[in-house]
């Protein structure tokens, strides 16, 4: 599998970009860089940093949008640190991003050898859609696009009823959704992070107990959400909806439910970043493929084997 993965580099885009670096079945063909989590420089650095710790910093990274596409800035600071990256301590990166946009380089992939690539999305869907408005047949080039989008079931992380890609540029995802057919397109929320991809403590442990440079780094970057989680969202230890979306990708029987519906988005400031999901017979035809039930057990197992090398190499 070769993989094209757009990101706002935060503690658990990092871990996802780890999981596809370490996974012997996928290449990384180019990593583009959004702003969301942290800003865009930051976003930078970090998808530089760890594509490096992870043997992997040949791979070419194109920054793109710092801001979403009609709102000024929110990010997620306060969930991942200052850093993204809960304050550990990490090497400067040795490489820099290259000189072409994020946008022109998913326009330049996807005409070139979109047949042969898998788009991941792993922030707000900025790049993406900016590049829709410049090929609105964009996502049907990529072999197929998967995105850590929403929560199907209207329970949000951010705010109520809204997960924080969606939410941190509605717009953008709305000309996604537009653009989208089930057959190319499939979402993975936090319904189902919350669900199948909770980092408990016995997992925790588990983790840190393989002692590897990959597995130690992994388990500091997230410290900052391990504490948010526990006083915002109340969940048994830290969520991880971007290798979860990442792992779908990788390896699509992890799947064990998904469902085809017409979802829109919502962009009014009251239920900003609500995924309008509408499950009707009378309804438009659907438009998205969205994932529901993950093997939780296998998720640990490739996020496990990921961090199990005893050194980055």
């Amino acid at each position: 599998m070769r993989l094209v993965i757009d990101t706002d580099t935060g503690s658990d885009d990092a871990v996802a970009l780890l999981m596809a670096a370490r996974d012997p079945g996928a290449t990384i063909e180019a990593v583009t860089t959004v702003a969301g989590n942290v800003p865009l420089p930051v976003a930078t650095r970090n998808a530089l940093i760890t594509l490096e710790l992870a043997g992997s910093g040949e791979v070419p990274v194109h920054a793109g949008c710092a801001r979403p596409l009609l709102r000024p800035l929110a990010t997620a600071q306060h969930v991942h640190g200052a850093d993204g990256m809960s304050g550990a301590p990490l090497p400067d990166p040795v490489g820099a991003p290259t000189g072409e946009h994020a946008v022109d380089a998913l326009l330049r992939l996807a005409r070139e050898r979109g047949p042969e690539l898998t788009l991941v999305t792993l922030g707000p869907m900025t790049n993406v859609a900016a590049a829709l408005v410049r090929d609105r047949h964009l996502l049907r080039r990529f072999r197929r696009t998967y995105c850590m989008a929403g929560a199907a079931d209207a329970c949000g992380n951010i705010t109520a009823s809204a997960e924080f890609n969606v939410w941190a540029d509605p717009e953008a995802a709305a000309i996604v959704c537009d653009a989208a057919t089930p057959d190319s397109v499939t979402w993975i929320g936090w319904d189902a992070s919350r669900r199948y991809a909770v980092m408990t403590p016995d997992r925790q442990r588990r983790l840190r107990e393989l002692g590897t440079p990959l597995a130690l780094f992994t388990d500091r970057i997230n410290q900052a959400v391990n504490a948010w989680a526990t006083d915002v969202t109340g969940l048994p230890g830290y969520d991880l909806p971007d290798p979860l979306a990442m792992a779908v990708a990788l390896h699509p029987g992890l799947v064990r439910y998904s469902e085809t519906a017409q979802v829109r988005v919502a962009t009014g400031d009251e239920a900003r970043g609500q995924l309008l999901v509408d499950r009707r017979r009378t309804a438009t035809g659907p438009n998205l493929r969205l994932v529901r039930w993950v093997d939780n057990d296998e998720f640990e197992r490739m996020l496990l084997a990921a961090c199990r090398d005893t050194a980055a190499s």
